[in-house]
């Protein structure tokens, strides 16, 4: 088995599925007392979600390629990046770094498009509904990304960062999130990715009538593929 790198603590709660799935996943598809070879490197996510605020991409970028690189020096064969958002630095992250990344994006699409599916309403950061990182990725491989309107991202963003990120879950902002795919699909969505790796702790296969793709889940199945090949 392939070592799995995760650069994560961005969120914490995040990271912490990634652990979950990734144990969960190994033990169901080998049996017995087999777990996932990791190395996981957690960042203090105050100090990114500062970063993020300030514009300062740049500086976020340089913290990613340092972690990058002492992920790949602990014997990282391949790198998972424990976030939707950030993958706006990947290029940045992965300057002079050998290792591949698994891109989350990537994965996400070909998940849909074995599906047969083409349109996928997208929850997210702000930062990830309405910046060209993510969404070009998605077009490349295909498919039509369906975004929130307004006042639906502005609220989708401050649930993750106010709450999800917080670990903290609430009937009214599930509600709210049940609401706002709802409206997605109401104007043509055929599926819903679950853009960030928090949106999940609301919404999931159970509270919305199309198809789900769960990024972090997505990324954890790809990686453990890829650390068994």
């Amino acid at each position: 088995m392939k070592t799995i790198g995760i650069l994560g603590g961005m969120s914490a709660a995040s990271t912490q599925t990634y652990y979950r799935e990734l144990c969960n996943l190994t033990r169901n598809q080998l049996g017995g007392l087999h777990s996932p070879e990791l190395l996981i490197r957690s960042l203090d996510f105050a100090q990114i979600e500062a970063l993020q605020m300030d514009g300062d991409w740049d500086a976020a970028g340089a913290i990613l390629n340092s972690e990058a690189k002492a992920l790949q020096n602990g014997g990282a064969s391949f790198i998972l990046l424990a976030t939707n958002t950030m993958h706006k630095l990947t290029d940045q992250m992965m300057q002079d770094v050998d290792v591949p990344l698994l891109h989350i994006a990537d994965a996400t699409a070909d998940a849909i498009n074995s599906a047969g599916l083409k349109a996928p309403g997208l929850m997210a950061t702000a930062f990830t509904m309405e910046q060209s990182f993510y969404t070009d990725r998605l077009i490349a491989a295909g498919l039509k990304p369906v975004v929130p309107q307004d006042d639906d991202r502005a609220e989708t963003h401050r649930i993750i960062y106010e709450e999800l990120c917080k670990d903290i879950t609430t009937n009214e902002s599930e509600a709210t999130y049940i609401s706002i795919a709802g409206r997605l699909l109401e104007t043509g969505a055929d599926c819903l990715i679950l853009g960030c790796t928090e949106v999940g702790m609301l919404l999931n296969q159970g509270n919305v009538d199309v198809p789900v793709f769960d990024t972090t889940l997505i990324h954890c199945e790809a990686a453990l593929k890829m650390a068994l090949t």
